[in-house]
């Protein structure tokens, strides 16, 4: 089976999605790929056990892509052997009253990952410059000052938002956040027979929504904001990555060891040695409890 290098999917110039495949061709069947997943999940469990004892990190795993894309199943599949005290998922859906009363980011700062645990976030803050353009007029429920109709939503606007989440991720990555972010790059096509499977399988009827047939439509514009959103802020401290998402199977394994291999730049991550002075009376304190 082909080696997965991170870099290969790391977006560190300008991409156009149309030119990366949603399927990545590599010489292994489903039990090898599940192999190969078992074995990073297992690392990234000791990882954050070791992290939760170090406790100066939080990291911080986004995950974007159109419906169907698989970010369901990637949460539950990778990091089903971490312990639960150590990982916290949010989904992140349409806000609510009390999300509306402040910033749209409030919500996401509200959920960043304590020290020494995981935090994913289905779906997340990059709605507010995806969802957002394809339907400005969601902009209007955050009544925000200069903003009372559509047309006051200008290009400026745009702008300042991907500033703004640039500014934001800066922020908590300088603080001890470590971010990483995975679009889930699924191709229309594969879209539709994952639509049509959960229409013709009963047990997957709840799954199904009117609504992600009127998203569909808006396929096109969707790709231009999420292409444009990635270019504009993949950075050095919180990089984007392009994930094939057409096979379930591979992109987990992907996504797994992609976070495996850069946690292990973190090289200070280490479990706390014993205080020098419990160190010396280990003996003794082994004695106490020998005694009954």
């Amino acid at each position: 089976m082909k080696s997965i290098d991170p870099n290969d999917f790391k977006v560190t110039d300008k991409i156009k999605l149309s030119r990366i495949p949603t399927l990545l061709n590599i010489e292994a069947n489903d039990d090898e790929k599940e192999e190969k997943l078992d074995k990073v999940q297992a690392k990234l469990s000791d990882l954050q056990d070791v992290m939760y004892s170090h406790n100066k990190y939080g990291v911080l795993i986004c995950l974007q892509g159109m419906d169907t894309s698989g970010k369901d199943s990637l949460i539950r599949e990778v990091f089903k052997e971490f312990n639960p005290r150590g990982v916290v998922v949010h989904s992140f859906k349409t806000p609510n009253s009390t999300e509306l009363e402040h910033d749209y980011l409030w919500r996401h700062y509200i959920a960043l990952p304590e020290k020494g645990k995981f935090a994913i976030f289905n779906r997340t803050h990059y709605e507010n410059v995806l969802v957002t353009r394809v339907h400005p007029e969601y902009i209007l429920g955050e009544n925000l000052p200069g903003i009372n109709s559509v047309e006051d939503i200008t290009p400026k606007f745009w702008k300042n938002r991907i500033e703004q989440i640039n500014n934001f991720e800066k922020h908590i990555t300088q603080n001890g956040t470590i971010v990483m972010k995975f679009y889930m790059h699924l191709s229309k096509e594969e879209q539709r027979e994952r639509l049509l499977r959960r229409l013709e399988e009963e047990k997957h009827h709840w799954k199904f929504s009117p609504g992600d047939l009127k998203e569909r439509e808006h396929w096109k514009e969707y790709m231009q904001y999420y292409e444009k959103a990635i270019n504009k802020t993949s950075t050095d401290y919180a990089p984007w990555y392009v994930i094939p998402a057409d096979d379930k199977e591979m992109a987990r394994y992907i996504v797994a060891k992609i976070i495996w291999e850069e946690m292990q730049k973190y090289t200070d991550i280490k479990e706390p040695e014993l205080d020098d002075k419990i160190k010396a009376n280990i003996a003794m304190y082994k004695k106490e409890l020998g005694e009954k």
